[in-house]
């Protein structure tokens, strides 16, 4: 079975109160709700964290070579400020998509570029849930074409 660890990062912990115009009204457990029986068909088991901390992120990333085979990673406003968490992806290794549920090209300029996306495999923006689901899905098929 696959293993996929999912990072949140700041303030995704107030979906559903945060900004609805951007982020729609559902919560950050419902979209663990929305994953949980679409991993288990799909031959995946997941693990979740969240943190509006950096250095948890890291932590929660470092962790993460002893107990997944990939990661999903909404950083939030980190994307556009962390090398930290970066260089903590580059240093595991492991695959990681990471994931936006707004389309940061769409918004203001100083979030158009993330850095956390350079150590990750693929960048999903502006599907909202459904961009966890298609991470999913490219985490699986990369992991089973590189193992």
């Amino acid at each position: 079975m696959i293993r996929i660890l999912v990072i949140n990062g700041p303030n995704l912990n107030l979906l559903g109160m945060r900004e609805p115009e951007i982020y729609g009204r559902k919560t950050l457990q419902d979209l663990e709700e929305l994953l949980r029986p679409l991993s288990i068909e799909r031959g995946i088991q997941l693990s979740f964290f969240q943190s509006n901390h950096e250095g948890a992120i890291i932590d929660a990333i470092q962790q993460g070579r002893l107990s997944a085979d990939g990661i999903i990673i909404n950083p939030a406003a980190y994307s556009h400020t962390s090398i930290a968490i970066l260089d903590a992806l580059k240093v595991v290794g492991l695959p990681a998509v990471e994931v936006h549920l707004s389309d940061i090209t769409q918004r203001e300029s100083f979030r158009h570029f993330s850095y956390t996306s350079q150590g990750c495999i693929k960048t999903i923006a502006g599907k909202h849930f459904q961009g966890y689901v298609d991470a999913l899905d490219e985490l699986k098929k990369y992991i089973h074409l590189h193992s």
